[in-house]
């Protein structure tokens, strides 16, 4: 389930693509609840916070490649949010911090803007 890499999802038609990404954000958003409700310290905490960091690292490179067609000042706030979404995962994962819900309201507010 899910054996598809995002560059995967850059590579097929922008409807297929767009498919992709929602499912893929879908599938970061419940693993994320799965750890919220299991805590910081579980498995599932692990899984979770391990695919939110491979999606933000892959939404990252391809914002910062120049092919890419977001205008300059969406990419800049969409990179912002990405820094900031890997900071929290480590965050959790370190032990900073517990709690899960900012990381998932970012990635639902995003999921949503893929609508």
């Amino acid at each position: 389930m899910y054996q598809f890499s995002y560059a995967d999802v850059l590579e097929t038609s922008p409807k297929v693509a767009r498919e992709r990404e929602r499912q893929v954000f879908e599938r970061s958003i419940e693993l994320l609840k799965a750890a919220d409700e299991k805590g910081p310290n579980s498995i599932e905490a692990v899984e979770a916070l391990t695919f939110s960091r491979r999606l933000w690292a892959a939404l990252l490179e391809d914002l910062a490649s120049p092919d890419n067609a977001l205008p300059d000042e969406l990419r800049a706030q969409i990179i912002s949010i990405g820094i900031w979404a890997v900071r929290e995962a480590e965050n959790i994962r370190l032990g900073k911090t517990a709690d899960f819900k900012p990381l998932i309201d970012v990635t639902t507010a995003l999921y949503e803007g893929l609508q």
